[in-house]
């Protein structure tokens, strides 16, 4: 597995999806996630600090603090997988001394990282299938 940060999140003027760009941390390869504008929003609103009202909270804002209330913590998010086009991920929480693997989109999986603040890794694999260098 290998680290990335969020490099930057970009609109396509062809469709209006966006692209959330990977940058490993220790190599030159970028990984582009194509993902709704409502995902992309998410983990955009985070990165820039926007406050949004806790009466209103986003669906990932809710989902960290269901997390944090029931004492876990979120361990690392891990892109594992690219199958036919589409990207697989997984979220580990640390429960009691407990390691337990989700399942998720990756859109999803970065809004809850950038939230909770945890590292973001992809697989070698998808590295070597999807990675670019620019």
């Amino acid at each position: 597995m290998l680290e990335v940060t969020i490099e930057s999140i970009r609109v396509s003027h062809e469709n209006n999806m966006r692209v959330v760009i990977l940058q490993e941390k220790k190599g030159a390869r970028y990984l582009h996630i194509w993902t709704a504008p409502t995902e992309a929003d998410s983990i955009a609103v985070k990165l820039k600090n926007v406050s949004i009202p806790k009466s209103h909270p986003l669906t990932h804002d809710l989902l960290w603090s269901v997390i944090r209330d029931l004492g876990a913590k979120v361990k690392s998010v891990v892109v594992t997988d690219l199958r036919n086009e589409t990207f697989f991920a997984k979220i580990l929480l640390e429960t009691r001394n407990k390691t337990k693997e989700l399942r998720s989109r990756p859109s999803d999986a970065l809004a809850l990282a950038v939230r909770a603040k945890a590292p973001i890794y992809v697989e070698e694999k998808v590295l070597k299938k999807a990675g670019v260098i620019l």
